[in-house]
């Protein structure tokens, strides 16, 4: 179960998320110290199949992995990256993600 007072945390960041192309989103981020950052994050097929989501979901899976990494590990965003890649490194992200959708 997340902390409560980690979804405080999540809350604090401003999320401006972007279809830019087919499983691709822009996503802007302005921080509690109203610093922003932009990212680009690509949505693999395979993972929304292997998460048993429709395509519609898409956009919702990409605000939660942002939700979910800003309450777990804020300061590991890099500019560019996949969502296979966050359960890769996150073991438990899977089974998380699902849990938020």
């Amino acid at each position: 179960m997340p902390d409560p007072a980690s979804n405080d945390r999540a809350e604090s960041w401003k999320l401006d998320i972007r279809a830019a192309d087919v499983h691709v989103y822009d996503v802007s981020i302005t921080h509690p110290s109203r610093a922003t950052t932009t990212h680009s994050v690509s949505v693999p097929e395979s993972l929304m199949s292997d998460l048993g989501l429709s395509a519609a979901q898409e956009p919702l899976l990409v605000r939660a992995s942002l939700s979910y990494l800003l309450e777990h590990h804020p300061a590991a965003l890099p500019d560019r990256f996949d969502l296979d890649e966050v359960g890769k490194a996150i073991p438990e992200y899977r089974e998380e993600i699902v849990e938020r959708l």
